[in-house]
């Protein structure tokens, strides 16, 4: 699963037993050869739907990490990209891996916690990838009021999300041991470390963003397959600022 030059599994288990702050901190420098970055795969239909979508003059990436979303945003946003997380480890890695572009998009990269943005409405899209697991299931309409309140009205809230593993799948078990496992560790060491992968669920989210402000639509990414129903692999959600 990870490069040679990636984390050993002494700096996984020492990353794991920290906060999720602290853990990607020590994590940061080799964060891009493990699998837990968005891989190409991903980034590459996003990024065409979002031309489709655009073009756009502000974008922001939420959690952004070392910036795998923000070569996204600067594909398809003009004037501004900023890319915000709580880890200065990550955005540190982010900034040097990126550099200072020559052109625009302007590039920022800001330390903040993603429930409390500090930015009033001046974004005309904001992104997202694979950050929806640190956040619990209570966690998540003030998060969704955040974003809303930092997207001008008609700006588009946009993330892809996976079709849930079939029950009884090597998916499904792999992902029920793993969130059945950080449940026992938070529940007996701290601080804990939120990362569940199961508890972000296509329908709870979309009446959520639709309670928050915003009209969803759902978008098929193609690129990344079907099912055996026919059904997709990944949808993009694109939830616009309503009002």
């Amino acid at each position: 699963m990870f490069a040679p030059q990636g984390p050993t599994l002494r700096e996984l288990a020492v990353q794991a037993l920290s906060s999720v702050e602290r853990g990607y901190d020590l994590l940061a420098p080799k964060f891009d050869r493990t699998p837990f970055r968005t891989p190409d795969a991903v980034l590459t239909p996003v990024s065409r739907a979002l031309h489709e979508l655009g073009p756009f003059d502000s974008g922001l990436d939420l959690c952004c990490g070392t910036g795998a979303g923000m070569g996204v945003l600067r594909q398809v946003c003009r004037e501004r990209v900023t890319g915000v997380d709580i880890s200065a480890g990550m955005l540190a890695a982010g900034r040097a891996r990126t550099g200072e572009p020559a052109a625009a998009p302007r590039v920022e990269w800001v330390r903040a916690d993603a429930r409390a943005l500090p930015f009033g409405p001046v974004f005309d899209l904001a992104v997202s990838f694979g950050a929806f697991g640190h956040f619990l299931p209570r966690e998540r309409p003030e998060l969704f009021a955040q974003v809303h309140s930092v997207l001008r009205p008609g700006g588009r809230f946009v993330f892809p999300i996976a079709a849930p593993a079939r029950p009884g799948s090597w998916g499904y078990w792999t992902l029920l041991a793993f969130d059945a496992a950080m449940r026992v560790r938070n529940a007996l060491w701290h601080p804990s470390f939120v990362m569940y992968y199961r508890t972000f669920r296509l329908a709870d989210v979309r009446a959520e963003l639709t309670r928050a402000g915003f009209d969803v639509e759902l978008h098929a990414l193609p690129e990344l397959g079907r099912r055996p129903d026919g059904s997709p692999r990944c949808r993009l959600v694109v939830a616009t600022r309503a009002r």
